[in-house]
Parts: C-alpha cells; sequence; structure tokens
C-alpha cells in the first residue's frame, strides 16, 4: 500500500523527460567534491566562457524524471546566462533517493536547513562562489524544483537574494507522502501568518532581509492546483512584511501579473496546464525549446526571472567601433551622454509618456513598479542606463 502511495505521488509530481529536439552546443559539466553532500545529489553547472568573478549564480531545478542536461537545454537558462553573464547550477536527484528522480520536497530531513538535500544544493552554490568569486545567488525550480525552491528561500534567506517558484507548493505544506497529495490538489488554505511563521521558524534567528520571489502557475494545472499559487504569494508576502494586496496589477505577455510591496510577485498564465513556461525564439525576451511539461506559451519565465531579480545588469550592449580607424579615446572630462534626468517610479515615467508599456514592463521587474529611480534622456529616449544603452 505504501509503494503505491509513493509510486502514484511521483507519477502526479512527474515531468516527464524526452529527448530535446534540439540540444545545446554546450551542456552542463558535473562538479564533484562540492561538500559533505547528505542528500546524494550531483551537481552539473554552466559557465559561460570569460565568466568575470564576481557575477551571480543561479540554481535551477528539474522536475519529477528530468535531469540537469535536459532541464537546462529545454528551459533555456544557458542561454540566458550566456546573454546577462552569470553561472548556473543544474542540481540533479538520483533514483536511489527517489525512485522518479523527484526533489524530496515534502520530506522535512530534506528541507531542513543545514539538513539533506537543502544543504547539499547550499553546498554547491558555495563551491560556485568560491570558484567564481560570486557574491549572490537565486534559486528557482519547476513542479517538485519549485517545492524545493520553496524550501531553500524559507531555510537560507542568508544565501538566496531571489527565488522563482513555477509550477510550485509553499513552505511547510507537507511532511508525508499522504500530506503532499493535500496540498497538491486540493490544495490548503491557511491564513498568512501562518504560512509566514512556517517561513521565519525555517531560520528563527535570522532577521536581515528576505529574499524577492516570483511566482508562476498555469490556471488550469491539475497537477498542482492553482490555489498553490495564492497560498505561496500569501506566504512570502507575510515573510516579507508586506500585505496582500497588490501595489501593481497589469499584464506582461497578455497574462495577469501582480506585484506586492515590489518583494513579491505573481504570474497567472491563462490557459496553462502543469509546466514551465518559454517563447522559444531569437528575441532578447525569448527562450526555451517545447518539450513535454516546458511549455510554449509565448512568455520566458526565466528572462523575467532575471530582470526582476535585477541581475541583467551586463546584457547593455557598449559601443563598439566599426571599420579600420582608430577609436578616438574619450577625455577623462566629457560630458555625460545624456541630457538629463528625471527620478521617479516605473507608473511616474509611464505616465509622463517617458517610457512605452514594454518600457514600463522592463523598469518595473528590475526596479520594483513603486521604487524611485533615475531615467536618463538620451538621444535615442529615456532610459535607467548612464551610458544611454536601451532598457
Amino acid at each position: 500500500m505504501a509503494a503505491g502511495v509513493v509510486i502514484l505521488l511521483l507519477a502526479a509530481l512527474s515531468v516527464v523527460a524526452i529527448s530535446s529536439p534540439a540540444r545545446a552546443a554546450t551542456t552542463p559539466q558535473e562538479v564533484t567534491g562540492f561538500g559533505s553532500n547528505p542528500g546524494n545529489l550531483r551537481m552539473f553547472r554552466y559557465t559561460p566562457p570569460g565568466l568575470a568573478d564576481g557575477r551571480p549564480v543561479v540554481v535551477a531545478m528539474h522536475g519529477c524524471t528530468q535531469n540537469a542536461a535536459t532541464y537546462a537545454s529545454n528551459t533555456g537558462w544557458m542561454r540566458l546566462a550566456d546573454t546577462y553573464k552569470f553561472s548556473v547550477v543544474f542540481p540533479q536527484q538520483q533514483t536511489e533517493n527517489n525512485m522518479n528522480s523527484c526533489f524530496n520536497w515534502f520530506e522535512a530531513g530534506d528541507t531542513r536547513r543545514d539538513s539533506g538535500e537543502a544543504l547539499s544544493i547550499k553546498q554547491m552554490v558555495d563551491r560556485t562562489k568560491r570558484d567564481y568569486g560570486s557574491t549572490s545567488a537565486y534559486v528557482s525550480g519547476l513542479s517538485a524544483g519549485g517545492g524545493m525552491t520553496s524550501a531553500m528561500l524559507a531555510a537560507y534567506p542568508d544565501v538566496f537574494s531571489g527565488g522563482g517558484i513555477i509550477a510550485g507548493l509553499p513552505y511547510g505544506c507537507a511532511d508525508s507522502v499522504s500530506s503532499a497529495f493535500t496540498c497538491m490538489s486540493p490544495g490548503v488554505s491557511k491564513s498568512p501568518k501562518e504560512w509566514g511563521d512556517k517561513v521565519r521558524e525555517a531560520f528563527s534567528s535570522y532577521s536581515g532581509p528576505r529574499p524577492k520571489v516570483s511566482i508562476w502557475h498555469g490556471t488550469t494545472d491539475s497537477t498542482v492546483k492553482p490555489i498553490n499559487a495564492t497560498e505561496l504569494m500569501e506566504q512570502f508576502t507575510n515573510a516579507n512584511g508586506t500585505d496582500q494586496t497588490p501595489d501593481t496589477t497589469d499584464t506582461v505577455g497578455g497574462y495577469p501579473h501582480r506585484v506586492y510591496g515590489g518583494t513579491v510577485e505573481t504570474y497567472q498564465i491563462t490557459g496553462m496546464g502543469h509546466g514551465h513556461p518559454v517563447d522559444p525564439g531569437a528575441g532578447p525576451a525569448q527562450c526555451g525549446t517545447a518539450a513535454a511539461y516546458i511549455l510554449d506559451v509565448n512568455i520566458c519565465s526565466a528572462h523575467h526571472l532575471v530582470r526582476f531579480w535585477g541581475i541583467d545588469d551586463s546584457a547593455s550592449p557598449k559601443p563598439t567601433s566599426t571599420g579600420t580607424s582608430t577609436p578616438t579615446p574619450t577625455p577623462t572630462s566629457s560630458t555625460p551622454p545624456y541630457s538629463d534626468t528625471v527620478i521617479g517610479t516605473a507608473t511616474d515615467h509611464y505616465v509622463a509618456q517617458r517610457i512605452t508599456v514594454d518600457g514600463y514592463n522592463k523598469l518595473g521587474a528590475a526596479h520594483g513598479y513603486n521604487t524611485p529611480f533615475t531615467l536618463y534622456q538620451c538621444e535615442a529616449g529615456w532610459t535607467d542606463r548612464t551610458d544611454c544603452s536601451p532598457i
């Protein structure tokens, strides 16, 4: 009976792995010797060529039956790493820990601080910080990986500056196989304080800043019910010290988007089932390859996570010389490339017609919709870049 229940749970959370139709030119490389590894996980990592010291590290966790290489190639994280210059760690579950390679998001011993799989993942981050001098870290995941992302944000707010929970579940919702079923469907409803208390109890002595959290869920997800997105919003808004009334309600890529206190955001992907949103293509906001439970819904979740976390600062194109002439050095006393500056929120700038709707969405995700920031008036228009490169 117990074995059957476990198999049923794993099947319900399963993200079926299939062969990628277009294999990435570079794949994540396995890293060994990253720590005591009490969770018995494998570590894979992708690092863009010539990565400068100090760039962030992103952790991206697969769903059930997937592996690091499949998740890396289909979700677009490696392309984003090339563009925005950060390293990506892809933890990989082993079948001896879980027969369907699910991260054990519902096992207390694997989700507590300094214990089990959670500690193994933290050790992967520590190793990457040592190797590349990274000073900030972010974590995301799909389904069971989303449930583990909640655990990492709760247990290690001192390690992660931001998170992305995709079709995931609240931290502390389950502590057994049977309770995991209930969390997935029909879902568990608690007050924001009850959920927030679970996060605070995960590291009770912590009093520092909390990570920014982006929550993504399909409105027709029948595997992990959409109520979980609401409970996650309540959990992390309460933990982060803001209320459950959105400060901003708009649409991004045609989908409802809400921002709470500039520290938590939600995306409702209308009509999407259980999966990770991608938008295949070569555009700057596109990424990913459609596959089973990697769903082409014309929005790249990984791209928007990077912008919400604010780690896309290296992506702006820098002026380069062309032709055979020798470029003229820039005098140290030269005036700035912009002619005026103005401070305001994303809404202020939009109402004043300095930016378009697209610019509003990008700037809001990068700076927060209610946090004042500076725009610079350049020849090509207003931008948040002091070198006059585009928003």
